[in-house]
């Protein structure tokens, strides 16, 4: 694996990230974890994530944060919502270099670190 260390982004109460974090801790791969509740995404990290991942797919219209804020019920720009309210992405997003997945994905990862 080269010198790249993959970024977790997610919350401590969501059980796919706690997954994702056991993925890499048991394999001893470094990663960086991001936890949405103390920080957001940046537009440019954003911008990277949708190279690969629609900005439609990012948003968890099922989670308690969309229904809190009664989006169901609005019109409204995803990017923007997304960069206001980092509660609103679907958790785990991880990224290697270019590479991005979404929920929990331990075979996509396991190429990622057996290429």
């Amino acid at each position: 694996m080269g010198e790249q260390v993959i970024q977790i982004f997610g919350t401590q109460k969501c059980s796919d990230t706690r997954k994702a974090e056991r993925f890499f801790s048991d394999r001893r791969i470094q990663f960086h974890i991001r936890d949405l509740n103390e920080k957001g995404i940046a537009k440019g990290e954003l911008d990277n994530i949708t190279r690969v991942i629609p900005l439609e797919d990012l948003i968890d219209r099922e989670g308690k944060q969309f229904r809190k804020r009664n989006l169901e019920y609005m019109k409204f720009d995803i990017e923007d919502e997304l960069l206001k309210d980092a509660l609103l992405f679907k958790t785990p997003i991880v990224r290697y270099g270019r590479e991005v997945t979404l929920g929990y994905q331990p075979e996509i990862w396991k190429k990622w670190i057996n290429p």
